[in-house]
């Protein structure tokens, strides 16, 4: 029997998909990318980019293929993106409060570079993670559609504002398919049921919630550009995600509401975060050039 049919039986043995596809998670090390990484690693062939001399190369070599790469080397991110179907781009620096000098290199030039790259190497989308601070400028009290014009809270958000103006001139003008997600607190259902974290119960997204969405954005087909919000099934959503519901079948099943029981006391305070410069612990990158 040759080598080629016992892997194929072993994976029908195994349940695993026999074509699976091949995709690029970039930041994988990082706290969405392991998560995404641990739980989608058997649904696809995940070649696995993180930083030169990173610490948590050896929590994620488990789930594929672990590569070291820098966003600013145009060139090496080309060798990484062959053979690629889908890269999932989640590297940046993804600080609220981070500064020009990290943003230009790492969430202005580094997403340039990976779309150029994917561009490059033929690859068939890329799911980009953009953030609630694309959109944070907006009232509290507002409920915000995908379709709504950007309004960033800060400077980060301002850096995902560029990957969406970035994406979507990809996929009009360079025929690459891109997918932007609007990603809100993340964090495992026990991060909501803190009493902390009260103030995100309108923004939370739980891991497996966000790693459906990414997926069903990997998986779809004939959509050239987009870009979902991606929140839990929260009682209140400060992000709409209807859009998500119909393009994609976007299910979460998580409510961040149920989850906090501290919602059953007697006394709370329901102050939502604001995700911008309204908060006064948050400080825009831009205050260190005024």
């Amino acid at each position: 029997m040759s080598t080629s049919t016992v892997q194929t039986l072993q994976g029908k043995q195994s349940g695993q998909p026999q074509d699976r596809r091949s995709v690029l998670v970039t930041g994988a090390d990082g706290r969405i990318g392991s998560s995404f990484a641990r739980r989608a690693s058997q649904r696809y062939r995940l070649r696995l980019m993180v930083q030169a001399g990173s610490d948590s190369r050896e929590e994620i070599q488990a789930y594929g293929e672990v590569i070291a790469a820098d966003l600013v080397d145009l060139e090496r991110l080309k060798e990484v993106c062959r053979g690629i179907d889908t890269v999932v781009h989640l590297a940046a620096d993804p600080q609220p409060s981070a500064t020009w000098s990290s943003i230009l290199p790492n969430n202005i030039v580094g997403t340039y570079h990976m779309f150029a790259a994917a561009k490059a190497a033929g690859c068939r989308r890329v799911v980009f993670a953009s953030s609630i601070h694309a959109v944070s400028g907006y009232p509290t009290d507002r409920q915000v559609r995908s379709d709504d014009p950007v309004n960033p809270g800060d400077l980060y958000g301002v850096s995902k504002c560029f990957g969406e103006a970035l994406g979507r001139y990809m996929a009009e003008q360079e025929n690459l398919s891109v997918v932007a997600i609007r990603i809100g607190s993340f964090g495992p259902p026990e991060h909501a049921a803190s009493p902390q974290s009260i103030p995100i119960l309108d923004s939370f997204v739980s891991d497996r919630d966000l790693t459906q969405l990414i997926q069903r954005c990997i998986e779809v087909e004939d959509l050239r550009f987009a870009i979902f919000n991606g929140v839990s099934d929260n009682d209140f959503k400060r992000l709409d995600i209807s859009d998500a519901r119909a393009r994609v079948g976007y299910q979460p099943e998580d409510n961040a509401a149920r989850l906090n029981m501290t919602l059953h006391a007697a006394e709370v305070n329901l102050s939502p975060a604001a995700h911008n410069l309204t908060q006064p612990d948050e400080q825009s990158g831009l205050r260190q050039d005024l």
